[in-house]
């Protein structure tokens, strides 16, 4: 038996992973959306592209079917295609997240025990969100990574900006007692 907090939890974070990515991609300019680093890296676009597709395939009929879905692509994600505009793309970003968090809110703790199969390996309903948990999470922090190089010196901090810990401990203290 799984602890009741855990599937809010999990659905808090993905909540969070979502939201700075998107405040992440807010910050720079439509162009550097489909810029690469070098020849063998990913660009925003791309790791869009293939998080909303791995969302499609893995929650689409989570409890029911496998995981990478027979119809899926993967490598077609790692490749811009004509149509792959930014506003498609994030058009699918939306769809895998709806997708996500509606495979997930019907779920009770007793679900976590159950067996779903990712490639035709079988994990429990616990060790799926979190393996795609830590997948969202890599991707999102490359996400962070090239909007902050593409946006300089315009980068707004998306947590305690560099150099203000103290002053923002202490800002949390004065909220937090009211002193």
């Amino acid at each position: 038996m799984q602890p009741p907090q855990y599937l809010p939890e999990a659905i808090r974070q993905l909540h969070k992973l979502k939201q700075q990515a998107e405040r992440a991609m807010a910050q720079i300019p439509d162009t550097d959306w489909f810029s690469i680093l070098d020849s063998e890296a990913n660009s925003i676009a791309i790791i869009v592209k293939h998080i909303a597709g791995n969302m499609h395939s893995r929650w689409s009929d989570f409890l029911t079917t496998d995981g990478e879905k027979p119809d899926r692509n993967r490598d077609a994600e790692f490749i811009l295609e004509a149509g792959d505009t930014k506003e498609q793309l994030l058009s699918c970003w939306e769809a895998g997240w709806q997708c996500l968090f509606e495979a997930l809110a019907p779920l009770t703790p007793e679900d976590l025990d159950r067996t779903v199969l990712i490639r035709e390996e079988p994990h429990s309903v616990l060790q799926a969100i979190n393996r795609q948990v830590t997948h969202y999470a890599y991707h999102v922090g490359q996400i962070v990574l090239l909007a902050k190089h593409y946006a300089g010196e315009n980068w707004q901090t998306l947590s305690v900006p560099r150099g203000k810990t103290t002053e923002f401990h202490a800002a949390r203290r004065q909220k937090r007692t009211g002193a």
